[in-house]
Formats: C-alpha cells, sequence, structure tokens
C-alpha cells in the first residue's frame, strides 16, 4: 500500500475521518533502484548546467551526497532520520543519473543536453568570473 491509500469502515456509517499514515518510504527501499524513473530524463535528454554541475560535485568524495546529508541529518532530533543503506543508496542512484546524461551527452552532444540557465549565462558574459563568493554545495 502507498500513501494515497486509505480505508473505511462500515461499521462507522458516514461518521468516520481521515488518518494519515507514513509508511516511511520516502526514500524506498534501499535495496531496489526504480529506474522507470529515469525514462523521461533519457528521452528529453535536457538538464541545467547548473543541475549537471550541482551533481557531479555532489558525486565526488569530498562533497559526497550521503556525507553531506547525513551531517545535515546529525541536527534532527529524530536522528537518525535514514540508515546507511538508504544514504549509500542516494551515491548509487546519484550515479545512475549521471550515466544516463553521460549517455545523452554521448548520443547527442553535451551542448544539446546541458543548457545554460541564466546564473551560467550572465558568468559567460563577465567572461568566466564569478563575481559571488564560494558556497558549500549544502547551501543555496
Amino acid at each position: 500500500m502507498d500513501r494515497h491509500h486509505y480505508e473505511t469502515f462500515d461499521k462507522f456509517g458516514n461518521e468516520t475521518f481521515i488518518i494519515h499514515l507514513d509508511n516511511g518510504r520516502g526514500f524506498g527501499k534501499h535495496s531496489h533502484d526504480e529506474l522507470s524513473i529515469l525514462v523521461p530524463l533519457s528521452q528529453c535528454c535536457r538538464v541545467r548546467k547548473s543541475t549537471h554541475l550541482r551533481l557531479q560535485l555532489l558525486a565526488k568524495e569530498e562533497y559526497q551526497l550521503s556525507r553531506l546529508m547525513e551531517e545535515s541529518l546529525l541536527r534532527d532530533r529524530l536522528h537518525p532520520v535514514l540508515i546507511q543503506p538508504h544514504l549509500e543508496a542516494m551515491d548509487r542512484r546519484l550515479r545512475l543519473v549521471l550515466q544516463v546524461l553521460a549517455v545523452c551527452v554521448e548520443k547527442e552532444g553535451y551542448s544539446n543536453v546541458v543548457e545554460v540557465d541564466d546564473h551560467h549565462r550572465a558568468r559567460e558574459a563577465r567572461g568566466g568570473r564569478d563575481t559571488a563568493t564560494h558556497r558549500n554545495p549544502g547551501h543555496r
């Protein structure tokens, strides 16, 4: 059952109310990667440059997505929110997304897949210089 499923009990007639039960599956099963969710990406083969760069950054050892998420969740009152296998699944799934994008780039060319967005368009207009200060990849 997913979280959109609900049941009613005939015994109470029309005097019922909704109870939302969260099964905690927001991150899915850590041992199963649902590859069908990547189909739209593989079909359209388009991504913003800022998104592509962020995904590549989060795949690097020093900015590893699972480590940043774990550090962020340490401050949560419900810690641990995610168990280690779920954190590892995040890194594995990130690699799958990057693999799909790599196939797109190989098939269609970088400029046809990675779209320069406003931030990078302005940066290129300044000759590649970034006037903003460097920020932690976890900050917006």
